[in-house]
């Protein structure tokens, strides 16, 4: 049986799957890339995929990084992958060694140390670039990109043997085209994240909106989340096709919170978000 009663949201050719709640548990995963942002209370149905992308330390968001590792060499898995800064992996690391003396085995796992504009290679043709935000210290983003070669355009319409020809003599005929595909910003306050390419016009945008209520603004700026405000501004500074919103406060419900969301965001905006939680999308 899962441990989890995860969210499914379809787009495109992807799935996101996850749980988010403040306070609570926050895990976010799209399989058909082999991340997962976050790792929450490591639900059953994510231990399988190989990179956990760590925003920052705080339990609803890492709690289970221990029984991720462990549950995976129990089942006969590959060491998973966890990409953090190096102060939240120093903190883990010492977690992951306590966790295996407890348990009598010792606990592999692949640390990635990652700061603000650090990439990482998934695949030969995808990697995820880190950005720095503002939450806790040493706090970072994720954008997953897929990089493919294109042909310079004085080479298009050559045959074949002529391309050939062309790269024996050594001669650059393409250049590298980056598409970037998902971006999980984690928790954060608001911060001007259009000066980053690849964050405005990643395909998706998985982004906190803790609190949509309009006296909950100092509880926003207090814990270094977004408000909704902020959060309009900054969906008006990006371009991404698709906004799923996660981290909503308990403090609100989703009936209500949709109800804001419908009368504060544009009607483009508003058609093209999400929210994660919303009981339509979720699936045993």
């Amino acid at each position: 049986m899962p441990s989890h009663n995860l969210a499914r949201i379809k787009i495109d050719d992807y799935d996101i799957v996850g749980y988010s709640v403040a306070g609570e548990e926050t895990v976010v995963a799209v399989p058909q890339l082999d991340i997962c942002f976050d790792i929450g209370k490591a639900p059953d149905q994510l231990i399988s995929i190989n990179n956990v992308l760590l925003t920052h330390g705080h339990m609803d968001h890492a709690a289970g990084i221990a029984y991720y590792l462990s549950h995976r060499k129990f089942c006969g898995q590959k060491p998973g992958t966890v990409l953090a800064s190096e102060n939240i992996l120093t903190q883990v690391d010492e977690i992951i060694k306590s966790w295996g003396k407890l348990d009598g085995n010792r606990i592999p796992a692949n640390f990635v140390a990652m700061k603000d504009g650090d990439e990482y290679f998934i695949k030969p043709n995808l990697f995820v670039r880190a950005f720095a935000t503002k939450h806790s210290k040493g706090s970072l983003g994720f954008t997953v990109i897929e990089t493919k070669k294109k042909l310079k355009e004085e080479y298009l319409g050559l045959a074949s043997h002529e391309i050939v020809a062309l790269k024996k003599k050594n001669i650059a005929i393409d250049y590298p085209v980056e598409t970037p595909i998902a971006t999980y910003l984690g928790d954060t306050s608001y911060m001007n994240f259009s000066k980053y390419d690849f964050i405005a016009n990643s395909k998706f945008l998985i982004a906190e909106c803790t609190f949509v209520a309009d006296e909950h603004t100092d509880r926003a700026l207090a814990g270094d989340h977004m408000h909704i405000d902020d959060f309009i501004k900054m969906l008006n500074e990006l371009n991404n096709q698709y906004v799923i919103i996660t981290h909503l406060s308990q403090r609100t419900y989703i009936v209500e919170a949709k109800k804001i969301l419908k009368e504060k965001l544009s009607p483009a905006l508003f058609q093209k978000s999400i929210l994660l939680m919303d009981r339509k999308h979720h699936l045993r």
